[in-house]
């Protein structure tokens, strides 16, 4: 990231910013924030509703090796194909590319700079950042937190 950019994302950036919410919008799965809490554990419920992070490290998906494919664990899209999983090191399960049509972005400025964050498409939960140091042919990481997947094996 170059200087400039830097500095005019942190000016870009109120420092007493509100705590954001999983994506709005209108999805084709929708559930009050009432179903939202009695389906998912509190763990869960934060990161995918409240875009909270799990800790590194914390999810088995993380060594999930099997061929199979990564499903949203808020309304069961498949969302990353074992094809395109890799161990980044950073202690979250990565992939270099999602399934066609699975995942949208919105700019994250939460921190001092902009992120990428993904969410599901069908159901918007979040799911982590795209960030640009992943390995080809995309070049990209998806670092997704382990609580909104689940694991189908082939």
């Amino acid at each position: 990231m170059k200087r400039r950019d830097f500095v005019a994302s942190v000016l870009a950036t109120p420092l007493f910013a509100r705590a954001a919410l999983a994506a709005g919008g209108n999805f084709e799965v929708s559930r009050t924030d009432a179903e939202w809490r009695a389906m998912l554990s509190d763990a869960e419920y934060r990161v995918m509703r409240k875009e909270a992070t799990e800790r590194a490290f914390s999810s088995p998906l993380n060594d999930e090796k099997r061929a199979g494919t990564f499903n949203c664990k808020g309304c069961d899209l498949p969302l990353y194909s074992s094809k395109t999983k890799f161990d980044s090191g950073t202690g979250w399960p990565s992939f270099y590319e999602a399934l066609p049509g699975a995942v949208e972005t919105k700019a994250d400025r939460k921190l001092f700079y902009t992120r990428t964050e993904c969410h599901c498409r069908r159901c918007g939960s979040h799911l982590g950042h795209i960030f640009d140091d992943g390995p080809a042919p995309t070049g990209l990481r998806h670092c997704i937190n382990g609580v909104s997947l689940t694991f189908r094996a082939a």
